[in-house]
């Protein structure tokens, strides 16, 4: 089912602390989220079959586009952009946005919101299965040899015979999807765009993240 709730394209800037009326130190991750420009809105009464909108962040070099990304833009009187995202929202939503629209953080989000955060996390390379998995490793004791990190048998006797999907192996660890959900919004600076999230979000600073109305808040 798709996220029926409005959302912005956004920049992960850093972490850093902020100050509760009670005087308790409240960590935050601060995001640079929008001015979004609004370039295409998506209906399900027409071709597209879904309702959705079509969000740019960032801006480009015109050089850096195809031909067919700069016309596309144009068609919206939207500038050169880095970040080119989709956001699906209701019927009745959709009808509220427009081409060419531009939407600040404080179009769309207030103090004390509850928000989801998708971004792509930090890779750590090929990794072993201690450090992917948490492992515990072999015992060290006299005659292990060039055994201590190692994952274990992986076999599965006569039947099915084969190595089972899923298993937990060495592999790609981190540089993937990740959203993480329920994360309250404690500040809104409306003339920087910058968004103050309790707690920590996917990605590096400087990375791209999808900020929105969280789903099950």
């Amino acid at each position: 089912m798709a996220n029926t709730k409005a959302g912005l394209i956004g920049r992960k800037i850093g972490m850093t602390q902020i100050y509760a009326a009670d005087g308790a130190a409240v960590a935050v991750t601060v995001i640079e989220a929008g001015p979004n420009h609004v370039v295409a809105v998506k209906s399900a009464a027409g071709n597209d079959g879904y309702d959705a909108v079509q969000l740019a962040f960032g801006t480009q070099k015109e050089a850096r586009l195809s031909k067919a990304q700069r016309g596309h833009l144009a068609k919206a009187n939207v500038e050169p952009t880095k970040v080119l995202q989709e956001f699906r929202v209701d019927g009745s939503q959709a009808g509220s946005y427009t081409a060419g629209q531009a939407l600040t953080v404080a179009d769309v989000f207030a103090e004390g919101d509850m928000v989801d955060v998708a971004g792509t996390c930090k890779g750590s390379g090929f990794s072993g299965v201690m450090k992917r998995w948490g492992f515990k490793g072999f015992i060290r004791s006299h005659g292990t040899h060039e055994y201590f990190r190692h994952g274990g048998s992986i076999g599965t006797r006569l039947t099915p015979g084969m190595v089972l999907k899923g298993k937990k192996m060495p592999g790609q660890l981190g540089n993937a999807r990740i959203t993480i959900q329920n994360l309250k919004v404690i500040k809104v600076d409306a003339e920087q765009n910058l968004l103050f999230i309790k707690g920590g979000v996917p990605g590096p600073n400087g990375g791209i993240v999808r900020v929105r109305k969280a789903t099950k808040g």
